[in-house]
């Protein structure tokens, strides 16, 4: 039983260093959100730091409100993105790891 807790401790440790270094992965991650077939369009990082903007110059002789919604949908877009990949990778990193007793990883 001693071997058995020895082996799931260092077992725990690589789950965490893989998890840590997963997560550092993400964080170098980019997508682009967009918006209104492209009009608006953003890059934002795995930390959800946005890096760019861009908007389609037509967009500037609209309504301020359709502009502001646009901005936000392709934020928003980014975002979800970023949250889909890092499941993704995460998901990874969980299959394979067996835990005893019906021990579940919260993702």
């Amino acid at each position: 039983m001693k071997a058995d807790i020895g082996k799931l401790f260092k077992h725990a440790k690589k789950l965490q260093e893989d998890m840590q270094k997963a997560q550092e992965d993400a964080g170098k991650l980019e997508v682009t959100g967009d918006a209104g077939a492209g009009l608006v369009r953003v890059v934002m990082t795995g930390h959800h730091d946005l890096k760019e903007v861009k908007i389609e110059d037509s967009l500037l002789k609209e309504d301020k409100e359709m502009l502001e919604d646009l901005i936000a949908a392709a934020v928003n877009d980014a975002s979800r993105k970023i949250e889909a990949e890092k499941k993704a990778k995460m998901g990874d990193l969980a299959e394979g790891i067996s835990l005893p007793g019906g021990i579940k990883l919260p993702f």
